[in-house]
This record gives C-alpha cells, sequence and structure tokens, in this order.
C-alpha cells in the first residue's frame, strides 16, 4: 500500500499541482453573482482540473523540447513542496471565501454570511478534482492506446499526434451524442409537460375581448401554460383608474401558443387576426412582443406601460418554444428570431396598410432571449420607408447583435456597461438609475432603450474572457458589480459561466431579475408618454417597489 500511495504520488505533475491550486485560489475569489458552498465547490474543482490539466500540457511540452527532467529523489521532494505550498496558499483563499462572498451579498442587500463553509466546499472540490482527473487519465489512455495502434503505419510523434485526434473525436462523441442529447431529451420532455399544466388560478376568461374566451380565434387549451397567464392577468381598467384617478381603458393581450400552429407563420396570422378582432388597431399604442424561451412574458415589463397609457393599449405575441430560454438558445437558437420575424411582418404589414393618422403607434419589447428575438424582427431598411416608432429590449443576451454594435461604438467617455451612443438620438442604455437625460431631450423618429444592468451575467457574459479582460471590468464599474471582483485567466470565464447559470437567482431589480420601477422610464421615453407627473411617476415606482 505503501508503494501504491508513492507511485501515485510521484504520478502527479508539480506544475498541475502549482496551476490547479492558483486556478482554486482565484475560483474563491467573487464574480457577479454570491454562490452557495456547493456551487463554490462545483466550480473550484473545475477550476482546479482546469489549472491542473494546463500544468499537465505544458509539462509534457518540456518533455517534448527535450529539456532536462528532476528524477526519482528529486522529483519526490519537488513534488511534495508543491504540495505544501499548494496546500497553505488553498488555506489562505479559503479562509477569506466568506468575505468575498460578502462583498456582493452587501451590494445586492442581502444578510452577510457568517461562514462560506469551507470544508465542504474543498471536500467538494477536492472530490470533482479527482474525478475529472481520472476522467483524464482515462483519455490519456485511450490516446495512448490509439498511437500504439497507429505506430505500425506511422512515425512516433505523428502517431501520437492521430492517437490524440482519435480520442478528442471519441470523447467529443460520446458528449455530444449521449449526455448532451439525453439532457435534452429530458428537459424537452419535462418543460413540454410543464407547458401543459391549467394553474388552477388562471380561469378560462369569459369576456370576448380575450384570447381563449369562447369568442376567440385562439382555444384557451391553445395558449399554452404562459399564455393563459399572460391573458388572465395584468391590470384592468378599475385597477388603472383606481391608480391613476382617470378614466382607464381594459388593456388588450393577444397571445398565440405552440398548440395554435404548427409553424411560427401559421401563428403570427392566427395573432393578427385575432389583434383585429379584438380592435387591437384602435388603439393608441400596440406592443409587439416576443416572450422568453417558455413562453413566458414578466408582468414587471408589461403591466406598468398598460398603467401609463391608462389601458389604451394592445399587446400581441406568440410562442415558439417551452424550453427554458438557456437551453432553447443552445437546442433551437432560430426559433425565436424566426417567430419574431413572422409577427413582426404580419402585424407591420397590417399596420402600414392602415391611414397613417388613424393608426396606433407601433413598438417592440423583449426580455432576455425575448429582446434578442425581437432585435432581429426586421432590418432597418425594411422598415425606413415607414418605421415603427421604437423598441424596449431588456437584459439583451450577449448575442444580440445590434447591442454588441452599439456597445462597441460607443462613445469613448462611456463605460460598457452603460454605454452612450453618439447624441443619442436612436438609441440609449440605463440600469437601475435613470441614465436616459444624460443624452439631452432630442429623439429622432425612432426610439430604442435598452435596459441593462451591471450584473447581469445573460447580458455580460463574453467568452473572451478566457484569455482577456472584459471591457466592463474596467473602472468606473457598475454600482452592483463587487469591487473585489478580479480578472483571472481561464478562471473568470468559469467564474461567468456560472453566473450565467445562475442569474435569476438574485434579488429583483439585480442580476437577471429586472424591477417594474425600473420600466417606467425607459417606457415613458420610447413611447413619449407625457401626461404624467414627476409626483405620480415616482408613485408608480413605490407601487412596485411595495408589491416586492
Amino acid at each position: 500500500m505503501r508503494d501504491w500511495f508513492w507511485r501515485r504520488v510521484l504520478s502527479l505533475s508539480a506544475c498541475g499541482l502549482m496551476l490547479g491550486t492558483l486556478f482554486f485560489a482565484a475560483s474563491l475569489t467573487p464574480s457577479l453573482l454570491p454562490r452557495t458552498y456547493l456551487t463554490q465547490g462545483l466550480l473550484s474543482g473545475v477550476a482546479m482540473a482546469m489549472g491542473y490539466g494546463l500544468g499537465v500540457l505544458l509539462s509534457i511540452l518540456w518533455v517534448w523540447l527535450e529539456l532536462p527532467e528532476a528524477k526519482n529523489r528529486t522529483r519526490l521532494w519537488i513534488t511534495t513542496v508543491a504540495g505544501g505550498i499548494c496546500g497553505i496558499v488553498a488555506l489562505v483563499f479559503l479562509w477569506r471565501t466568506a468575505e468575498w462572498q460578502n462583498s456582493i451579498r452587501t451590494l445586492m442587500h442581502l444578510p452577510p454570511i457568517e461562514t462560506a463553509h469551507p470544508f465542504y466546499v474543498g471536500f467538494i472540490a477536492f472530490a470533482l478534482f479527482l474525478a475529472l482527473l481520472g476522467l483524464g487519465r482515462l483519455f490519456a489512455l485511450s490516446a495512448r492506446l490509439f498511437a500504439s495502434t497507429s505506430q505500425r503505419a506511422a512515425p512516433r510523434r505523428l502517431a501520437s499526434l492521430i492517437g490524440t485526434a482519435l480520442a478528442v473525436v471519441l470523447f467529443w462523441t460520446l458528449a455530444d451524442g449521449v449526455l448532451i442529447r439525453f439532457v435534452l431529451h429530458t428537459a424537452d420532455s419535462s418543460f413540454q409537460r410543464l407547458d401543459q399544466v391549467f394553474e388552477p388560478d388562471t380561469a378560462e376568461p369569459t369576456d370576448p375581448l380575450k384570447s381563449g374566451s369562447a369568442a376567440s380565434l385562439v382555444r384557451w387549451n391553445e395558449l399554452g401554460r404562459q399564455g393563459r397567464s399572460f391573458v388572465a392577468t395584468g391590470p384592468s381598467s378599475s385597477d388603472i383608474s383606481t391608480f391613476t384617478g382617470k378614466p382607464a381603458m381594459e388593456p388588450l393581450r393577444v397571445y398565440a401558443g405552440l398548440n395554435a400552429a404548427e409553424t411560427p407563420e401559421a401563428r403570427a396570422q392566427i395573432a393578427l387576426e385575432e389583434l383585429i378582432r379584438v380592435g387591437g388597431f384602435e388603439r393608441s399604442t400596440l406592443l409587439v412582443v416576443m416572450p422568453t424561451g417558455t413562453g413566458w412574458i414578466d408582468p414587471e415589463g408589461i403591466d406598468p406601460v398598460e398603467y401609463l397609457h391608462h389601458g389604451d393599449i394592445a399587446s400581441v405575441a406568440i410562442q415558439y418554444s417551452y424550453l427554458a430560454s438557456w437551453l432553447s438558445l443552445l437546442a433551437e437558437p432560430d426559433y425565436g428570431a424566426e417567430a419574431s420575424r413572422a409577427l413582426f411582418r404580419a402585424v407591420y404589414g397590417h399596420w402600414t396598410r392602415l391611414p397613417r393618422d388613424h393608426r396606433p403607434k407601433l413598438y417592440l419589447y423583449g426580455l432576455s432571449l425575448g429582446a434578442l428575438s425581437s432585435e432581429q424582427a426586421a432590418e432597418l431598411f425594411e422598415v425606413i420607408g415607414d418605421p415603427y416608432q421604437g423598441a424596449l429590449w431588456s437584459g439583451p443576451p450577449f448575442p444580440s447583435r445590434i447591442w454588441r454594435q452599439m456597445t462597441a461604438g460607443r462613445n469613448p467617455d462611456s463605460p460598457a456597461w452603460l454605454p452612450r451612443f453618439r447624441d443619442g438620438s436612436y438609441v440609449r442604455f440605463t440600469s437601475q438609475r435613470n441614465a436616459l437625460p444624460e443624452a439631452g431631450d432630442h429623439w429622432g423618429p425612432m426610439r430604442i432603450v435598452y435596459l441593462q444592468y451591471a450584473s447581469d451575467p445573460i447580458t455580460f457574459y463574453d467568452a473572451h474572457s478566457f484569455y482577456r479582460q472584459p471591457d466592463w471590468m474596467k473602472t468606473p464599474r457598475g454600482p452592483d458589480v463587487s469591487p473585489d471582483f478580479q480578472w483571472y485567466p481561464v478562471v473568470t470565464f468559469l467564474q461567468l459561466t456560472l453566473d450565467l447559470a445562475m442569474a435569476t437567482t438574485t434579488p429583483m431589480g439585480l442580476g437577471h431579475v429586472y424591477a417594474g420601477e425600473h420600466y417606467v422610464e425607459p417606457w415613458i421615453a420610447v413611447t413619449n408618454v407625457t401626461d404624467w407627473s414627476e409626483a405620480d411617476i415616482a408613485r408608480l415606482k413605490e407601487k412596485y417597489r411595495a408589491d416586492r
């Protein structure tokens, strides 16, 4: 047993241990979102494994270059010393984990933690590291077996390259063909069943002006779970009138679920006909809404604009998926854009045929994956002759093309997390604090506003953080980003990837959870609301703060 133990110790790479420990320690530092001891342990285990793997690659390169190597006792001494240093570094950083996590929790108005459970974190991380190390050694064994077979017909180094390539293909095929497909199939089945659930508090409407009613062109069971929630909730005319003290209309909400028709074009046509039926084009304001991947439309985003327009507004949306947004983006990335273009073209085509002085003002809205899809509804050259009036896109995902272009082309004196683009007459950015007036009072014929939080990893995830610091991490930083958040190669990429999966676990008004109070001023700017006093605007914002 003693000989077996020392053989295992000697088989470890000293360079790998050092880099693995540095990656482990760096992973304990804060990023955008707070972590539990479980998520921290998983993150640290993966970071340690990646650092170790990088160290092994450097060691292989050292050998390949035929540089001198340590042997026997010297190698054992180096490995032992490296292990001791690694242990000390790991303990020091584990001891500071709670302090670093509290630097985020304080900004997010969460109670501080007394301990980050360092022993649990260390145990989970080390167990995961050993599992990944075993997987890595299985990969190396496969590569050697392929290489030994290839040596019969190829030189030694070429055979090693062939063996490694074949092992990569084998492992990737197994991961993609078995693991990923199994996860997607399981998720697809689960979300499909969830979409068919009838919630007890969303009764079938009796109002003929509501989608899903007996008079509707869309049956109640064709709306989907999120569509039924969208239609059955929201402020009524009496709610709005009671709040404002002025007469109000009943807001119109039209929705067509996945079961309404097979194709996006067919669902868009049904939604258009339903919108015409209920009189949506007779209202003063019309919203073309793209939901998130599950079909959900955030009431925090829609309800405020219905108050601001005293109910004289209609909203229309179609469902394109029932998967969570990140799964929809992975499994069916084009479905949202396809549905968005179909709905916009149907509505816009009818809208442009109406007399200009007898049609509503037309706006786009989307949150998260809905914002990404809504961005792709139409190219500017398609609408320049008869433009719609504007759009509000909140929490735009990092692949959003227009958002990326505007951020990259921002004025040099503005930060990446809150850009200013030229004179602000076309597009503006805002966050928890209303930054829209900073661009002045001048707006062009089309008004675009992005609502985004600096702590939102869906928006600010950056794959290039693997090897370079993202612009939004430079000073000055967003008010909800920890000053202790430092950039480390590879590790920051892993931290942001974990943050991406946990983006909706934050309190409202932070991360990827957008608050109704922060929608009020963007909607006023986009839809040009002029009949609300400053006091009434403050009262509406307070209403959403009180409803949390």
